[in-house]
């Protein structure tokens, strides 16, 4: 990637402020959620199959209908899907804070009410990368994806945080009506972005024929779903991660704080990665990503001694720094080599793993290191990142694919906005 694009002016970018803030608050908005809604259900029933079920009710939607909202982000202004989407969540969250407020809520709402933020959360995700490739030109998209992600990173560290203090200080009720702000607000900041007029090819599809175009564009793309196939294994094994790791830290490394310590590390790292992407020398992204994968083996492996916390604090930092890379850097090459009209199907797939592979790692870990040990879990875990991600470096494609150029004809180059607005 040319060093320009590490210096490249965002501000002046019509739009792209909007963008930032809309996506910030959203994603902050959702990092709200989880710890809420456990205490939400805590405050109705106490139960723990209930929060299971609350939960399960959240994420099974997101499964089934992501492929659906790239095909919705695809056909329609991405704009004004991500502005529905977050208007829908925005409303939820209020009507769950009034029912707690006013002492009404019940197991049966929480359920219903999870399943449509689920199904939003579905419709609302794949408009990111069309968003910025629709306000940002190709050669600013590796910094555009870098301010996005170190923003997505603070929520992530702070949603918490934020969810203790207005619990302990104005209850769970107005936590909720807090976070249905912060989403109404994104709606509107994310729905009021002025871009081009949403082109399609000339010719009539119905939903259901650019549903299946999809994953057949998926499947055309070699290096693309082979590396989908490896980030799920990634995902699968943060999920194995953080099911073991507090487990270790707590029962032989000194208790909570040797895990917070190693978590917070983490989240330091995964900072650093997202705004070191565009500063470092990558002239081959793919390669670029294998090795960030790969390195999440390096936590896995230590917890798998168990090694000492400031050892575990070290590689789990070096994995996340890798993650942050490995995510900037990898939307970057997805919005530069695929059609602006194709964007949010891929990005759906893409998505989808993620959304279903750590589950999976979370619920298996536990069951099977009963069985087997922790150690064996972790090992394999971590032959099964570093072989899945390093195995991509056989692929011709990947060891030979570079950042697109501004000089080079893009398929999702940026189109002209109709009037510009980054207030």
């Amino acid at each position: 990637m040319p060093s320009s694009s590490a210096t490249a002016p965002l501000a002046p970018i019509p739009g792209f402020r909007r963008l930032l803030t809309g996506r910030t608050l959203s994603v902050l908005a959702t990092c709200l959620i989880p710890t809420a809604l456990t205490l939400a259900v805590i405050h109705a029933t106490g139960s723990a199959a209930d929060l299971g079920l609350v939960l399960a009710c959240e994420l099974i939607p997101q499964l089934v209908l992501l492929p659906i909202g790239g095909v919705l982000a695809d056909r329609r202004p991405p704009q004004r899907v991500a502005f529905a989407a977050d208007l829908v969540r925005g409303l939820v969250q209020l009507v769950i804070g009034v029912e707690l407020l006013t002492g009404s809520v019940n197991i049966v709402h929480l359920s219903v009410l999870s399943v449509i933020t689920g199904s939003a959360v579905a419709i609302g995700t794949p408009t990111v990368s069309p968003l910025v490739t629709a306000v940002v030109p190709p050669e600013a998209r590796l910094r555009a994806n870098s301010l996005l992600g170190t923003a997505r990173g603070v929520a992530l560290v702070a949603g918490p945080g934020i969810v203790g203090v207005l619990v302990v200080t104005l209850g769970v009720g107005w936590s909720f009506v807090l976070t249905s702000a912060l989403f109404l607000v994104a709606a509107t900041t994310l729905g009021g972005l002025k871009v081009a007029r949403h082109e399609r090819p000339v010719g009539h599809s119905t939903f259901m024929t650019d549903l299946a175009e999809g994953w057949q564009v998926v499947r055309s793309h070699r290096w693309f779903w082979t590396n989908l196939v490896g980030h799920g294994i990634s995902n699968l094994t943060a999920g194995v991660l953080m099911t073991l790791g507090p487990l270790i830290a707590v029962r032989e490394l000194g208790g909570d704080t040797s895990w917070v310590i190693t978590y917070q590390c983490g989240m330091v790292g995964m900072l650093l990665g997202a705004y070191l992407a565009p500063r470092l020398p990558i002239p081959r992204p793919l390669v670029a990503t294998a090795l960030g994968g790969a390195v999440f083996a390096l936590p896995l492996l230590t917890f798998a001694v168990p090694a000492p916390t400031a050892v575990n604090a070290a590689a789990y930092f070096v994995a996340m720094l890798g993650l942050g890379v490995l995510n900037t850097v990898w939307q970057t090459v997805m919005q530069q080599r695929f059609e602006p009209h194709t964007l949010a199907r891929a990005d759906s797939y893409d998505a989808l793993l993620s959304f279903a592979a750590r589950p999976l790692g979370l619920a298996l870990a536990a069951p099977i290191a009963a069985t087997t040990g922790n150690a064996a879990v972790l090992v394999v875990a971590a032959v099964l990142v570093g072989v899945s991600s390093l195995g991509l470096l056989a692929l011709r494609e990947v060891r030979t694919m570079g950042f697109i150029t501004p000089e080079e004809p893009a398929p999702g180059s940026v189109a002209v906005p109709e009037t510009a607005d980054d207030h």
